[in-house]
């Protein structure tokens, strides 16, 4: 079989994730992070975005209403992670989880990116982050990048909304 590669300009166009209590979810996706609701087929289903796009996110509880939270040592999805624009809207969201004393899972920086970690309502995992400029990535004298995982410096980011 010939060697295939995906093309480059590939992107991954949204989640579609299976939630108990839409209105909760609605709550944490659009009321928190500020994602807007595109659509919505009652209290089944909803479609957001950012920026009018038709959905980045699916939310759907057809299969899953009322029902607990995945067990966490079980297959699935780790986290769906939340690319901004720049490293100002990281800070901005954090001091947003801050200010509602939102629960945080981690902060990492991973030296392609600065990562915030947290649960949806229904314990999906959220990664919130932004990736620094391809130049500043760090890349080993082989030429292979060498991502690792630090403390977030915490202060720093915040110091962009303060």
């Amino acid at each position: 079989m010939e060697d295939y590669k995906i093309p480059a300009q590939t992107r991954i166009g949204h989640v579609h994730l299976k939630v108990s209590d839409l209105q909760k979810s609605l709550d944490f996706y659009v009321g928190l992070l500020g994602f807007e609701k595109m659509a919505a087929y009652g209290d089944q289903a909803a479609f957001i975005s950012a920026g009018g796009y038709h959905h980045h996110i699916g939310l759907n509880t057809w299969h899953s209403k009322g029902a607990p939270p995945a067990p966490e040592y079980a297959p699935g999805l780790y986290h769906t992670a939340i690319l901004y624009p720049e490293r100002k809207d990281l800070a901005q969201i954090l001091q947003r989880l801050i200010d509602a004393k939102y629960p945080i899972t981690g902060a990492s920086d991973h030296g392609v990116s600065e990562a915030i970690y947290l649960d949806d309502p229904d314990g999906n995992g959220v990664e919130l982050y932004w990736d620094r400029p391809k130049e500043e990535w760090p890349f080993g004298t082989d030429g292979e990048l060498t991502m690792y995982t630090r403390a977030l410096d915490v202060r720093g980011l915040l110091s962009l909304v303060h």
